[in-house]
């Protein structure tokens, strides 16, 4: 038997849950992939919002939860049809807890090619800190 090749699946976009809460758009709106990477000093996130530009990104926290809204204006252009897509247009949502360990004033955030990047650091308290060890 072949084995399947997993560099060729397609993965499934996740559509965001309505969360009985009204929109002002009439688009879907999906959960956007995340990676989050640790430091000494601070913690990134990267999530993928293709379509959204550094004007369209919405970034808010409130009550230790960073929310993200993107925005995406559709492609259409009226001179072709598509024939097959397998990425569905909308915009996109999500949400992370932050511990008291963040930095709150001092949150960053860069759009580049379709990729949100965070910086979230750490406050000075959270941070890891070596004891000189002494002989008596």
């Amino acid at each position: 038997m072949a084995k399947k090749d997993q560099a060729m699946e397609v993965q499934t976009q996740e559509e965001a849950p309505n969360d009985e809460m009204e929109r002002t758009r009439s688009r879907r709106s999906f959960i956007p992939k995340a990676d989050i990477y640790e430091t000494e000093k601070e913690i990134v996130v990267l999530t993928d919002i293709p379509g959204a530009s550094e004007k369209t990104v919405d970034i808010t926290l409130e009550k230790n939860v960073l929310s993200i809204e993107a925005y995406v204006e559709p492609l259409r252009t009226g001179e072709y049809d598509i024939a097959y897509a397998e990425y569905e247009e909308g915009d996109y949502q999500r949400s992370f807890r932050l511990s008291d360990e963040i930095d709150r004033d001092k949150i960053e955030a860069t759009v580049s090619d379709g990729v949100l990047r965070l910086l979230l650091p750490k406050s000075q308290g959270a941070r890891a800190k070596k004891i000189a060890v002494k002989t008596k």
